[in-house]
């Protein structure tokens, strides 16, 4: 066992012993599994489930798995402190990961868990396979240090890259219920993020006449308005960007077109009867994402509409901007640790995408914070790695962090 750095004296925090090898190489494992987000390749989360559950075995812990879709399993388990009756405070991470991409594009074998210059490398190794290796030897570590009061629950989830039916599935079951904060385990490279951005996923579908090419007049092609409602699209980008502002945290807000379909390339002698166009829209909190979606639809509406053809706004998804107050119990807990362990206090920041943490707060109301190990901008790359230290580093903070929140009382 090699122990990590004890970190110094603060008030209120205790120090806590951490497996520093034991922690490393569970996220070793947990990147050799392909456990990707990819529905036509195969892979799932079931593997890695796998894993987690055994390693909460291990610890003498009893996990529940429950799958929320074929092979793609969530992991909850509770621990309790023993300490007598205090809040219950929920760790969070995903089990699934983006494809790997081109293999050219990678230096390393993308599932190997190698160690290289002080560096884990591999898909996920960030994002977020270091992260539940973390929550997991957090918890461990607080028990074995001794009696605390309330609980700590430990959420592995499926599908973060997806639809968050992980997520969906735990709020909507009840595993939120009683849960007085969540620490979602995802990377953001030494900030406290205790805001997020909120996401729309909007379909446009247009529906016309098909008709043959040369003689365009006889039908009622979608093509054009998809253009134009691209076009339209900018502008109220800039409008509610002029209006909003840049958040000094998030940024500014975007909606941007990310998929459009219309016509066959077979067949390039037929204006097509139908063409749609997926939009990814990413918001600040001041923005209101029903007064959006009413502007969109209007927009849609009116170009449609004057091409003669049937214009429909489907909404996929609807994911509020998240916003915890920095002077909220569990993100100062947290804002002391890492001084603590680290010696500087750490920057906030915020989230550009958004976190299962997203729902949790929109359909279990419960306050959510952003910390993990890994940099905030290496995910989905091409050599994905975590600096080896910051494993066991950030699992000693999870710990006092939530040693300090419960000893509190969630205050």
């Amino acid at each position: 066992m090699t122990p990590v750095r004890t970190p110094l004296e603060a008030p209120g925090l205790r120090p806590v012993a951490i497996d520093g090898d034991a922690v490393v190489e569970l996220t070793r494992q947990l990147v050799r599994i392909r456990s990707v987000h990819d529905p036509d390749g195969g892979g799932g989360e079931a593997e890695a489930a796998a894993l987690v559950a055994a390693t909460m075995r291990e610890f003498g812990w009893a996990p529940e798995l429950t799958e929320v879709a074929p092979g793609r399993p969530n992991v909850i388990a509770t621990i309790n402190g023993g300490g007598g009756p205090g809040p219950t405070l929920a760790f969070e991470g995903h089990l699934d990961v983006v494809t790997e991409g081109d293999l050219r594009d990678w230096t390393v074998d993308p599932f190997q868990g190698l160690i290289r210059d002080g560096r884990l490398y591999g898909r996920g190794a960030a994002d977020m396979k270091a992260g539940i290796a973390t929550m997991l030897h957090a918890v461990r570590a607080m028990e074995l240090q001794g009696p605390f009061p309330g609980s700590v629950r430990l959420l592995a989830l499926a599908d973060e890259e997806g639809m968050m039916l992980g997520a969906k599935h735990a709020a909507a079951s009840g595993a939120l219920a009683g849960v007085a904060g969540v620490v979602v385990c995802e990377p953001e490279g030494g900030e406290v993020c205790a805001v997020s951005k909120g996401a729309l996923r909007i379909r446009f579908e247009l529906t016309g006449k098909m008709a043959h090419g040369a003689m365009p007049h006889q039908g009622a092609n979608p093509i054009p308005v998809l253009g134009r409602l691209i076009a339209a699209l900018e502008e109220l980008e800039q409008r509610v960007q002029a209006r909003v502002g840049e958040h000094p945290l998030l940024g500014w807000t975007y909606i941007t077109p990310t998929v459009a379909l219309a016509g066959t390339q077979e067949q390039m002698n037929v204006t097509p009867a139908r063409a749609s166009l997926a939009v990814d829209v990413r918001t600040v909190p001041q923005v209101d994402h029903l007064d959006l979606i009413e502007a969109m639809t209007a927009i849609c509406q009116d170009l449609s509409g004057a091409a003669g053809v049937k214009g429909e706004v489907v909404v996929v998804d609807d994911r509020p901007a998240v916003e915890t107050s920095q002077d909220d119990p569990l993100v100062q807990c947290l804002v002391r640790a890492h001084e603590a362990v680290v010696g500087d206090r750490p920057r906030f920041g915020g989230v550009p995408g958004t976190t299962d943490g997203t729902i949790f707060t929109r359909d279990a109301g419960v306050p959510t914070v952003v910390y993990g190990p890994g940099a905030k901008w290496i995910a989905h790359q091409a050599d994905e790695f975590v600096e080896v230290e910051e494993i066991a580093r950030y699992a000693q903070v999870y710990a006092m962090a939530a040693r300090a929140f419960l000893e509190r009382g969630g205050r």
